[in-house]
């Protein structure tokens, strides 16, 4: 059985950026894969791409560059937002809302997304909603450990979760285990119009912004 829509996919990756020769940034082993739908929308098109009509035992290495990954860096999504927003109760969370630190969010229309914390002054916080790996080539190794059918209640179930994609769910780090950088979930664009007060989350957030 090949790779095809509406297949259950299990794969090992290892994701390098910047090419073959750059730092691993992730990674997925047989004890943990990455388990797809094939077609679903869950995964970066030129990965499923790439992945088309291989097999079980068959490998891969995939270059996807930044422009078919999650895209070059968009400036306006870099903002200065209020820091009343970010009180809870008449105080902000210090430890939270730090730079460096990934913010759960919530736009005025209600859309999600992650952002992260850039800097932080007297009045503002400003917050990079680019995706984390937004101008970054992205290289990826692998094998195929299963291809099936998908099940009835699987179909239904991807296609109304939002995500779902990765056996571990949406992960961060080198041992991840879940959709990882391979997730082509979650677009900002068009989402800053506006946070909501109160809208941010204890917690922080993983490096796939799944909807």
């Amino acid at each position: 059985m090949t790779i095809a829509k509406d297949k259950m996919v299990s794969v090992t990756y290892e994701l390098k950026l910047d090419g073959k020769d750059g730092d691993v940034f992730e990674k997925a082993g047989k004890d943990s894969p990455l388990v797809f739908l094939y077609g679903s929308g869950m995964m970066l098109p030129a990965f499923e791409q790439a992945l088309l009509n291989k097999k079980v035992n068959d490998s891969f290495e995939i270059s996807i560059p930044a422009v078919d990954a999650y895209g070059e860096v968009n400036e306006e999504a870099i903002v200065d937002l209020p820091k009343h927003i970010f009180m809870v109760d008449g105080k902000i969370d210090e430890e939270l809302i730090a730079p460096g630190n990934s913010v759960p969010m919530m736009s005025t229309s209600g859309q999600r997304m992650e952002g992260l914390v850039v800097s932080v002054d007297e009045n503002t916080v400003q917050m990079d909603f680019n995706h984390p790996l937004a101008g970054e080539d992205l290289h990826f190794t692998g094998e195929v450990l299963e291809v099936r059918d998908a099940t009835p209640e699987e179909l239904s179930v991807m296609f109304s979760s939002g995500c779902g994609c990765g056996s571990g769910g949406c992960g961060e780090g080198k041992e991840s285990g879940g959709c990882g950088s391979g997730c082509g979930c979650g677009d900002t664009e068009g989402s800053l119009e506006g946070c909501e007060t109160g809208s941010c989350s204890d917690g922080k957030g993983g490096s796939c912004g799944c909807n």
